[in-house]
């Protein structure tokens, strides 16, 4: 079933007959529609894009949505709302469900005002469906994992002392472009020696010295869909404190791995994965999150935490990326993109997550 379709049949077990979504993820979801202004308005039997001049014939290309220009023709995004309500009352919409977290408060007021309807607030509704994705989407996340993992093959033959951290993250980029990928939004985090205690050390100007830990965090983008890995590589023999930081946390990695499967919640995941660090005594240390999903965007449902409790099913894309982080002395953390199967787990990108001395 399409993604508009699984949308379109919660309709019927949801207490609103229309939905307007708002969310530019969600909207790139349903609609294929890449620009960045439009709006969809979506019925039992109707689906509709509305979006300014800028986009229309992009978007007839990109979606089999009704696409509608707003009568303002600019790209203001409050004044799409005028022809938003304009077309919820000319379906006769009810009571139409709206993206609490997508909509600002001022275009709500707007909406609400000119809408001869009740508003009712959904969240997640979207995320929700995201969460298993098709084969379609699989294909897109499995190449996006393997130009990552040849990335960081790369590197491992390109990295010499002397260089620096930006040498390192630039090199990186380019060779994701080079093979069909692209970075934008997500520098890859590179930090070496006593910087990798920073969980998200972007590349700075610093030299990489001989001796020296350093944390590689990054991921190629595929057609919309994202990988993302870490691995923690040392330029000649480390210290022997940041050396056992990374064992404790690789056995954490795989104790969380080699026992995830569909069925279980995120609290088990997180529970997996703090287990050996509360036992080594570096939970405190490891104040980062356990993992998340990640597709369209680099971190979405589900996000792991002690705090929340859903269930994973077959067919979710996850990370899974314990770390420890101690100031002054380094860090270390190591993460997979995993796919979840009933019996366990698809590794996505399998490249060596073991400490590689260069």
């Amino acid at each position: 079933m399409s993604n508009i379709r699984r949308t379109q049949s919660k309709l019927n077990t949801e207490e609103f007959d229309g939905l307007m979504i708002t969310g530019a993820w969600n909207r790139r979801y349903l609609s294929g529609f890449t620009g960045s202004n439009g709006v969809l308005l979506i019925t039992k039997n109707e689906k509709i894009l509305i979006t300014d001049y800028r986009y229309v014939e992009q978007a007839k290309i990109q979606t089999d949505f009704d696409v509608i220009l707003h009568a303002e023709h600019t790209g203001h995004k409050d004044k799409i709302f005028t022809e938003v309500a304009k077309q919820v009352n000319a379906l006769g919409i009810n009571r139409l469900g709206f993206e609490q977290q997508h909509l600002n408060y001022g275009a709500y007021c707007k909406v609400k005002e000119l809408m001869h309807t009740e508003l009712i607030p959904t969240f997640d509704l979207i995320e929700d469906l995201r969460m298993i994705k098709s084969e379609a989407e699989l294909t897109k996340l499995k190449t996006a994992s393997h130009i990552t993992d040849q990335a960081y093959l790369h590197i491992l033959e390109y990295i010499h002392p002397g260089m620096t951290e930006m040498d390192v993250s630039e090199e990186l980029q380019s060779f994701i472009k080079k093979n069909g990928g692209t970075t934008t939004g997500f520098p890859p985090i590179v930090a070496s020696g006593v910087r990798s205690s920073m969980p998200h050390g972007r590349a700075s100007d610093k030299k990489i010295e001989k001796g020296e830990m350093i944390t590689i965090d990054f991921g190629a983008n595929y057609q919309s869909y994202w990988a993302d890995i870490s691995r923690t590589v040392s330029l000649g023999e480390p210290d022997s404190k940041i050396k056992e930081i990374q064992e404790i946390v690789l056995k954490s990695f795989k104790n969380c791995v080699r026992n995830i499967k569909a069925g279980i919640s995120d609290q088990d995941v997180d529970w997996l994965m703090r287990k050996h660090l509360m036992k080594t005594g570096y939970n405190e240390q490891s104040g980062t999150g356990t993992g998340h999903g990640i597709g369209l965007e680099v971190h979405e449902k589900p996000l792991f935490s002690v705090m929340k409790e859903k269930e994973l099913k077959a067919g979710m894309t996850v990370t899974v990326e314990p770390g420890i982080y101690i100031p002054d002395l380094g860090g270390a953390r190591v993460e997979d993109v995993l796919l979840i199967t009933e019996g366990g787990c698809e590794v996505l990108t399998p490249s060596t997550k073991e400490l590689v001395i260069i």
